[in-house]
């Protein structure tokens, strides 16, 4: 796992250059909380498989991205929104409409059995409650709380003002800490709850493999 932006950079330029190694490394560091927000979008049922289709897309285009660890965040979470949309669109969950796809339904998730999801995101339970906020406030706390996204970052993945990110973000924590403090069960985890780009530190190695073909997921 890498610890801070700066060892995420380093292995972002280090795939790109076909470093199989930092890849997985890079995969390691962001799946789990892009993996709560795909949850947010689409439930428990059909997030593995929209974060799959989500990794391979940027697998495919990682050549195209530039920019530090903040903007690899916020370009991995657009991709991911984008799939998970497309993806509610081919299943007939809602009717395709224009506008804000912000108002999509929001669809209460399980309790997390993904180990390393449950400790991106404390319990299964917070990401519960979290589906359970009305839809722009629950992407606005994923994606500024769990993934780790500024305000203006969050905004851009969103199509919106980072002022509405903030006050979404701002009525949707205060929201889940009331449903926190009416189930015991969750009590002392919106604490818990990792803010932005803390993760486990760790050494990211060079294996200077290129790569050849598509990554999948069973790969990283």
């Amino acid at each position: 796992m890498l610890g801070d932006d700066a060892e995420l950079t380093a292995a972002v330029l280090a795939a790109q250059g076909g470093d199989e190694t930092a890849f997985r490394a890079v995969y390691r560091a962001v799946h789990p909380r892009l993996l709560g927000y795909v949850r947010t979008l689409v439930g428990e049922l059909d997030a593995e498989d929209v974060a799959s289709e989500s990794w391979l897309q940027i697998a495919r285009d990682l050549q195209r991205f530039s920019g530090d660890a903040d903007r690899f965040r916020g370009w991995a979470a657009r991709i991911a929104r984008n799939r998970a949309l497309d993806h509610i669109r081919m299943r007939g969950r809602r009717p395709a409409i224009g506008g804000d796809e912000s108002e999509l339904t929001g669809r209460p998730a399980a309790s997390d059995t993904a180990g390393e999801a449950i400790e991106a995101l404390a319990t299964g339970r917070t990401l519960s409650l979290i589906a359970k906020l009305p839809q722009d406030q629950a992407e606005a706390v994923v994606l500024r709380v769990v993934v780790g996204l500024d305000a203006k970052t969050a905004a851009e993945t969103l199509g919106k003002r980072p002022g509405a990110v903030r006050t979404a973000a701002h009525r949707g924590l205060k929201r889940l800490a009331e449903l926190i403090g009416d189930d015991p069960e969750t009590a002392g985890v919106l604490d818990a709850l990792p803010l932005q780009r803390r993760a486990p530190s760790g050494a990211v190695s060079s294996a200077g493999v290129t790569h050849a073909c598509p990554r999948t997921q069973k790969d990283m």
